[in-house]
């Protein structure tokens, strides 16, 4: 539907499905649409293919339930509405929720970059792998000159990440936190292993 109304989907009608590495029980399963939004498992899944079943009803109830027809019938759902399309702006608000997150955005302050500088740069930018790398880069550094930030930060992300998955939220932020963070920690681990 999305699609046929213009939408930019940049997966095309791709839906990703992601399984969290497990060999037992509880399974966890997330699922990415195509126009980006993220959901998970939010049930205890005893076996993957449950979890996947989970994770894509939550998506197909957020999905159903964002394009029904009802919710725009009053005036204060479309008011609603308007606010919180203000609010979000989808993946450039995440891309900016990140910036934040990972100290970028006080960074380029520091740097003296004006708000519309930062905001011309990452407005006509995707959430690529090159944002992630440099976050996790970033990362990689303060690790380095704080042993132990990185284990509590992946920590702290990953309790926000299960408490939002079991709430049926919206998981693109966290889930994007939990991915650099573990790329960070992916590129700790080869900087060890080339340095032994």
């Amino acid at each position: 539907m999305k699609q046929s109304r213009g939408a930019d989907l940049k997966n095309g009608a791709l839906v990703v499905y992601e399984m969290v590495p497990s060999n037992s029980p509880p399974y966890i399963c997330f699922v990415t649409l195509p126009g980006g939004s993220c959901f998970g498992s939010f049930q205890f899944c005893p076996t993957k293919a449950e979890a996947r079943r989970s994770a894509a009803k939550i998506a197909l109830m957020n999905s159903v339930f964002n394009e029904h027809p009802s919710r725009r019938i009053t005036d204060d759902f479309i008011e609603k509405s308007v606010l919180e399309a203000l609010a979000s702006f989808n993946e450039l608000m995440t891309v900016f929720q990140l910036l934040h997150w990972n100290g970028s955005l006080k960074a380029m302050r520091e740097r003296q970059c004006s708000r519309q500088e930062v905001l011309a740069h990452y407005s006509h930018r995707a959430l690529d792998d090159d944002i992630r790398n440099q976050m996790a880069t970033d990362w990689v550094n303060r690790e380095q000159n704080i042993p132990g930030a990185l284990s509590r930060e992946l920590a702290s992300t990953e309790r926000e990440l299960d408490e939002a998955r079991l709430a049926g939220k919206e998981l693109r932020f966290h889930k994007e936190k939990k991915d650099i963070l573990m790329l960070a920690a992916g590129q700790l681990g080869n900087m060890h292993s080339s340095n032994c």
